[in-house]
């Protein structure tokens, strides 16, 4: 049985690989026995804590990638290797598959690391990974070296800029790689998405217009990580995101009146996407 910490363990920061100039991986001295789509929250003291996607817990390190978009994230960029940090977890639902499966990954951003983990579970099971990420740029890419190395792993590239693989958004790679998997004859089984959600949003219209299953990643404010201060409950269910999800199945999502339209800041108040 899996003991959630819901008490931050100090760790030391065994190893930093500067991923690209938004992108950190921290290799965290411990293992929580984190699954792909779950996340723990680390703990600087006296200054914050935040929750983050596990982008691998192989059994005796845990990694984080972390883009530097804020005050808490920049306090974590500037720390070097052998600094300690706190950490708590993990938390939340997980992905699955089926062995065998023909599985289609959507990534954006940084969204990438924790379909990255979950490539390497299906790939050990027999499935066959069609991984679409995307990003505005080349240089901006994440982890697409890695899940090359995956066997049956199958990396799909979009950027904005055409600066590698397909010039436009990862959706409609999205699209182009359902469409040929048709045509193969061995359609998609489940879609799997993690990042920005209007992108996300596209991935669960596309499943609907198909009859997929698709497996959604729904983040919002978190705070305890286990459901009791509210922070995070989504509107339609009113069930926090942090038990109920973030990885939820489309029935579940599709009963959600904010998903691709709002979320709710820190006071509750609704911030629009786009």
């Amino acid at each position: 049985m899996l003991i959630v910490n819901t008490l931050p363990q100090v760790v030391k920061i065994k190893k930093i690989i500067q991923e690209n100039e938004q992108v950190k991986t921290f290799v965290l001295d411990i293992s929580l026995g984190a699954q792909p789509g779950q996340f723990v929250n680390v703990w600087i003291p006296r200054l914050d804590e935040k929750p983050f996607s596990v982008a691998m817990d192989n059994g005796l390190e845990l990694h984080l990638a972390i883009a530097d978009v804020g005050p808490f994230s920049h306090a974590l960029h500037e720390l070097k290797e052998g600094d300690q940090v706190g950490v708590r977890g993990p938390f939340g639902t997980e992905f699955t598959c089926e062995k065998g499966q023909r599985l289609l990954f959507l990534g954006g951003g940084y969204g990438a690391a924790p379909l990255y983990y979950f490539a390497h579970k299906a790939s050990a099971m027999g499935c066959t990974v069609e991984f679409v990420v995307g990003a505005r740029r080349k240089d901006l890419l994440l982890y697409t070296e890695r899940a090359e190395q995956l066997k049956n792993v199958n990396v799909h590239v979009a950027t904005n800029d055409g600066s590698a693989g397909f010039e436009g958004f990862n959706t409609v790679l999205m699209e182009k790689v359902v469409a040929d998997a048709e045509a193969e004859g061995r359609p998609v089984d489940c879609i799997y998405t993690c990042g920005p959600e209007i992108m996300m949003l596209k991935a669960m219209q596309l499943a609907e217009a198909k009859n997929m299953q698709a497996q959604i990643s729904v983040e919002r404010y978190m705070k305890c990580g286990f459901g009791v201060c509210g922070n995070c409950c989504v509107d339609g269910l009113g069930v926090p995101s942090c038990v109920s999800g973030p990885v939820m199945p489309l029935e579940q999502v599709k009963q959600l009146k904010d998903f691709g339209k709002y979320h709710r800041d820190h006071l509750g108040k609704k911030q629009y996407f786009g």
